[in-house]
């Protein structure tokens, strides 16, 4: 039986992305066209690199249709697999520059739900959550300093026990609102004190970090989006101070700028509100957030 030759395989294998390639010269939009043939060569390059076998790319695809069946409005597989690979940190990285002394951005997370509670100033976010009490206030500023009025603050969290309100079965709402700046750009608001969590590692994602060695432990974290006129939309986290999962998060997320001192108060501590908290203890925050320009 006659083999071909390491050259003429090499060449096989260059013609077909090649002709791929070539299918893509219709392609009325120029940037699709940009997206698509980078996406062929790189993936034909990936292939070729690993040798991958017939057995692995079947393997491959019942991964990423396993993806797809345990995704619903709730949960969002892919979503997760962009984060644990660090696309998701990678992407935010090329979309959000450093411009001046603008607060870093990172992962927008999966369990982002659109129309959470509006709450006042000083209200509560925890919405009956479990967990320490946690006063979180701050300010929103331009790049110049100026204080940014009426910008909106959407926060969410997941509770003491590692669950957002959308991983219970009874339709709760809890762990999320937004509220917005007063005039000189303030906010506070009443949360529960960030623990450290897995993501949801009962699906192919976690079976992915577990063939990796990986842990699924997420570093404690509260998300903010900040959203205000002619002004950058900033999407982040701020992390507690002393988590032993800073240097593991396992989407990537933490920045040293986003770690945040969580001062534990003693029962009895007068709050900043004058919230009676009977003979619980809780911790204060302060992140204070400065957005860029539109379109910088």
């Amino acid at each position: 039986m006659n083999h071909q030759s390491d050259d003429q395989q090499v060449a096989v294998e260059e013609d077909l992305v090649e002709r791929v390639r070539g299918s893509l010269a219709g392609t009325a939009d120029a940037r699709v066209h940009e997206v698509m043939d980078s996406l062929v060569r790189h993936l034909h390059a990936f292939l070729r690199e690993v040798r991958l076998t017939e057995e692995e790319w079947k393997a491959g695809i019942d991964f990423l249709t396993a993806c797809g069946d345990i995704t619903d409005e709730k949960r969002q597989e892919f979503i997760l697999l962009s984060d644990v690979l660090g696309a998701s940190m990678q992407t935010i990285a090329i979309n959000n520059e450093a411009y001046a002394d603008a607060t870093e951005a990172t992962v927008f997370g999966p369990f982002f739900v659109e129309d959470s509670p509006g709450i006042e100033l000083g209200g509560d976010m925890a919405g009956g959550a479990p967990g320490q009490p946690c006063w979180v206030e701050g300010t929103v500023r331009t790049v110049d300093g100026d204080p940014v009025p009426g910008a909106r603050v959407e926060v969410w969290e997941a509770d003491e026990d590692g669950f957002y309100d959308v991983q219970y079965a009874d339709e709760r709402v809890a762990g999320r609102a937004h509220l917005f700046t007063d005039e000189d750009g303030g906010f506070r608001f009443w949360a529960v004190t960030p623990t450290p969590y897995p993501i949801p590692d009962d699906g192919p994602v976690g079976r992915l970090l577990d063939a990796t060695g990986r842990s699924p432990m997420r570093a404690a974290h509260l998300h903010f989006m900040v959203t205000a006129d002619d002004l950058r939309t900033l999407v982040t986290h701020i992390f507690v101070r002393g988590d032993d999962h800073l240097d593991s998060d396992s989407v990537f997320g933490v920045k040293e700028s986003l770690v945040t001192d969580f001062e534990p108060q003693p029962a009895g501590t007068p709050t900043p509100d004058g919230r009676d908290l009977a003979d619980r203890d809780w911790a204060r925050a302060r992140f204070d957030i400065v957005l860029a320009p539109a379109g910088t």
